[in-house]
């Protein structure tokens, strides 16, 4: 660790971390697919899980304001095995997600040159290879660029063509137009009934998951205790805001037959901005969107590093995975993540296609995310009982009842979504009874494999003496600075 003191991180810098960690404009048509009941689908999984998932990570954040995040918080409540489990899973979800992220940057920068490289398999690999190693590298720089990163690309690529999304269909509306979705009641409560349409729950989740991991940075900001949920609450306004009226704008002005999922938003911006006469500004919000989505890969890639890093150092995986440079960032835990990720990514030239390539990888990244989560709810309510006398400088309100509440409802929630991610989707039914097996075989496995590797690690370090050491035992101990 660098011997100089650390840039501090503001409320606004924290608070931009955290947009730009959940807001992600390349999710908005597949949402906007679901006209007027996109409200319903984003008001309900605000409720059952965003704005949980917020306050139970300001008052962990609060309470525990250390070094390591949700490896801290589940360490505190449940012990070493299980703080292990929950920040590898947040760290290995990242393996596949981050090439499924990049993807989007190739084919943004592909939309403002040439559109037809997006389906290019060696084009797609070599950039996202190259932006993979750019973030990674950019990461070595310490954390005061990596906060700058991902605050200009949370303004520039998700805020300003999200508010420019807004102002469209806003204009849109006022010149007299008709919208293209029906805003009755009946169009605002979907058919629950549909597997399809309760299924859609799994990836609307999961697009406004990762209120949580801005928690590792929590040494670095001003006055953490006060500071850190004033972050999160400013973040999840925008976020919440930005997700439901931007991905509506979509909807109210391109007919649901013509959103493009293959396209994406950057057709959908093309869409929007014809119809004012502005489609030479396409290439431009390219541009923009391809930056936002490389700084959320930059984010995503420092925070749970850190985490892993404290694991490392702790002695349950590899030394070099414990090493830092001068500015302290976790180098080692960075490299073999980006090698991990760049021998993942090199699947998509055995694949059919592009997206093929990062689907089946995506879904079981989901799954192993929401273990995490689940750990992470079940300690909230734990730590309630096993450490009451912890000063909480923000605590979720309603005393132990109000964290049943709002942490229950997170947990059944996730443990419902992380049910509903085994059943295949309409494109694998439609491909016969065997290529459904395959599918749900793939994902139990790799869920099962994954959860075990932290456990067996753990066990190796039990067998040499390390485990324990210098955690806290299940049920209670000090909150020790890693």
């Amino acid at each position: 660790m660098s011997p100089g003191k650390p840039a501090k991180l503001g409320v606004f810098t924290l608070a931009m971390i955290n947009v730009a960690a959940v807001l992600s404009l390349r999710n908005f048509p597949s949402m906007a697919d679901y006209g007027y009941a996109v409200v319903f689908y984003l008001t309900l999984s605000s409720v059952c899980f965003f704005i949980p998932s917020a306050l139970v990570s300001a008052e962990l954040a609060s309470a525990w304001p250390k070094k390591g995040g949700v490896y801290l918080w589940v360490r505190e409540a449940f012990g070493d095995r299980w703080g292990f489990v929950a920040i590898f899973m947040q760290w290995v979800e990242n393996l596949p997600w981050f090439p499924a992220v990049l993807t989007f940057v190739a084919s943004s920068l592909a939309y403002a040159y040439k559109p037809e490289l997006a389906e290019n398999k060696l084009y797609v690999v070599v950039v996202v290879l190259v932006a993979m190693w750019a973030a990674t590298l950019l990461n070595f720089r310490g954390m005061k660029l990596s906060a700058f990163l991902s605050s200009s690309g949370a303004i520039s690529g998700s805020l300003v063509p999200g508010l420019a999304i807004i102002t469209l269909a806003g204009a849109y509306l006022i010149s007299g137009d008709k919208p293209a979705i029906d805003f009755t009641p009946g169009a605002l409560v979907p058919d629950l009934g549909s597997l399809d349409q309760l299924m859609l729950m799994v990836g609307m989740l999961l697009a406004i998951a990762g209120m949580e991991l801005s928690a590792v940075h929590v040494t670095e900001v001003d006055n953490p205790r006060k500071n850190f949920p004033k972050a999160i609450f400013i973040a999840a306004v925008i976020i919440i805001f930005i997700s439901v009226v931007a991905s509506l704008s979509i909807a109210i002005v391109i007919p649901q037959s013509s959103i493009s999922l293959s396209a994406g938003v950057n057709q959908a911006f093309e869409d929007l901005l014809r119809m004012f006469h502005l489609d030479w500004l396409t290439p431009v919000v390219s541009l923009l969107l391809a930056y936002g989505a490389l700084t959320m890969v930059v984010t995503w890639m420092v925070g749970p590093s850190k985490g892993v890093r404290e694991v490392a150092g702790d002695g349950y995986l590899p030394a070099y995975m414990n090493r830092s440079n001068k500015q302290g960032m976790p180098t080692g835990t960075l490299i073999v993540q980006g090698v991990l990720s760049s021998l993942l990514t090199l699947n998509v030239l055995f694949m059919p296609t592009v997206s093929s390539a990062f689907w089946i990888m995506s879904a079981l990244a989901i799954q192993l995310y929401l273990v995490m989560y689940l750990l992470m709810f079940a300690a909230a309510i734990k730590l309630r009982y096993s450490q009451p006398d912890v000063e909480r400088p923000y605590r979720v309100p309603g005393g132990k009842a109000g964290m049943w509440l709002v942490a229950g409802i997170a947990f059944l929630t996730s443990l419902l979504v992380f049910f509903f991610g085994f059943i295949p989707t309409s494109s694998v039914r439609a491909e016969g009874a065997l290529a459904m097996a395959a599918y749900v075989a793939f994902l139990v496995a790799g869920v099962l494999v994954f959860v075990s590797i932290p456990l067996v690690f753990y066990r190796r370090a039990e067998k040499r003496g390390v485990a324990g050491a210098k955690g806290t035992q299940a049920g209670g101990g000090t909150s020790a600075d890693l």
